[in-house]
């Protein structure tokens, strides 16, 4: 019968041939058979005469659990899983997207929705910022029309993390994507040319996460 009980995935925790040092010993066979309780050193020279490893899978156990193996193939094996892994893990960032009137007509703002929705589908956090120029701080009642129309056209793929907040002459709100709606698949490749977002002393104060933030106008 196959054994296939887990062990550690920490190759550097696994003790192999004449550093086990307890016996007897619960063997697995290179076929992944339970041979059964036998003696360290005739499992260690069982493993000699194949080629192979004895190494020590269940040190907790009682007798330890081990294997024989190709230890060699065995760190490679995890080393390629966890290459993979890396190279599916899509770090999580946080993007702007800026709007530059609150008089912005509603193509344009759908532009602005649709860079978003590509953002959140991916699993980023989105800030959404507007600045306010000479006499349009007296249509601050526009800009927040603008942004309950950007929550409501988002409703589906993302949720209010910060509502408005209005600083200065910059009205912003942070929008965090709900879980079924970021797409499994690895992130794009990004573009040699660098966004940056000009620092702001709130954000530097509020955001824990990376100080680069890629901005969509």
């Amino acid at each position: 019968m196959k054994d296939r009980r887990k062990f550690s995935q920490d190759s550097k925790d696994l003790r192999r041939n004449h550093r086990i040092r307890i016996s007897p010993i619960r063997l697995i066979d290179e076929n992944e058979e339970q041979v059964g309780i036998v003696e360290t050193k005739d499992a260690i020279a069982r493993a000699i005469e194949l080629g192979l490893d004895l190494v020590e899978v269940s040190p907790t156990a009682r007798p330890p659990v081990c294997r024989i193996m190709d230890y060699g193939k065995y760190k490679y094996a995890l080393a390629k899983k966890e290459r993979k892994s890396k190279a599916h893990r899509h770090e999580i960032e946080l993007k702007e997207v800026r709007i530059k009137t609150p008089k912005i007509g509603d193509h344009d703002l759908m532009i602005k929705v649709n860079h978003a929705r590509e953002f959140l589908e991916r699993g980023d956090r989105v800030q959404f910022s507007l600045r306010f120029r000479g006499r349009e701080l007296a249509h601050i009642d526009e800009g927040r029309g603008v942004f309950e129309k950007i929550v409501e056209a988002l409703s589906d793929v993302a949720k209010v993390d910060r509502s408005q907040r209005f600083e200065g002459r910059r009205l912003s709100m942070l929008l965090l994507p709900t879980g079924d709606s970021i797409r499994k698949k690895p992130s794009a490749p990004k573009s040699d040319a660098k966004e940056t977002v000009p620092a702001d002393p709130e954000e530097a104060s509020d955001e824990s996460e990376p100080d680069e933030e890629d901005s969509a106008e």
